[in-house]
């Protein structure tokens, strides 16, 4: 029989738009931007069920509930993606390949930048789960077969301990009370993840200017002490 372990006290750690089951399944479910039977999936097998429609916020709900719960060895993505926001392919993205300066490598969705998660939270997220990607499927049948499939591949617990990351919600953000996501439209989410952009680019260009700045500074330095160094030398000479 598979070992298994408790997971963070209160599992779920984090408020959110889903369904929980029995600790214990190494499955987790995200139906993206579809709301099936969640409580049926769970029924059926599943540690958590629920949706994913922000490809920043709602990805660090997810990770922080996963990683929380050592049990948890399979990430099955299901139903269909968000448009503008691609939470589906970004979750994949960071799964397979981290971030950059908070930017998830390969994402297409418009907002992919993660805040709240660290390097290690996100390299734990990376090493306890496989990511089974079932996207665009809604049948609860197909659903629940894969389900069964990876509860049959159960490993085991993960190696370490359940670890506990906090998720901030900014006031008045894209999630309501009820941890319910509200995406943003395409048009606001696009201007929105080029504010982002533009706001990296900037800070870049004063740590840039600051570097040259020094090196200027450097280098009138060292041109006066030469001289100063010189007068001194030739001072000497005519003595």
């Amino acid at each position: 029989m598979a070992e298994k372990k408790s997971p963070a006290s209160g599992w779920p750690i984090i408020q959110g738009d889903f369904h929980s089951g029995k600790a214990e399944s190494p499955v987790a479910v995200a139906t993206m931007g579809s709301h099936l039977d969640e409580q049926g999936i769970c029924d059926a097998g599943a540690a958590i069920c629920g949706s994913c429609k922000t490809e920043n916020l709602g990805l660090e709900k997810v990770i922080a509930n996963i990683i929380s719960n050592p049990n948890i060895r399979f990430l099955l993505l299901c139903g269909t993606e968000v448009k503008g926001h691609l939470s589906g392919q970004t979750l994949a993205a960071l799964h397979a390949n981290g971030v950059d300066k908070g930017k998830v490598v390969g994402a297409q969705g418009a907002i992919p930048f993660i805040e709240n998660v660290d390097d290690a939270a996100i390299k734990r997220f990376q090493e306890q789960i496989e990511i089974v990607n079932i996207m665009e499927t809604e049948d609860l049948g197909q659903i629940k077969a894969k389900i069964a499939e990876l509860t049959g591949r159960d490993p085991g617990a993960f190696a370490g301990e359940p670890m506990i990351v906090e998720v901030k919600e900014a006031e008045g953000g894209a999630e309501e009370a009820t941890g319910e996501a509200r995406p943003l439209s395409g048009e606001v989410a696009l201007i929105t993840a080029r504010m982002k952009v533009i706001e990296r680019m900037v800070t870049d260009i004063g740590y840039r200017d600051k570097f040259a700045a020094g090196v200027y500074s450097g280098k009138i330095e060292g041109v006066m002490i030469g001289l100063i160094v010189s007068f001194a030398l030739i001072g000497f000479l005519l003595m």
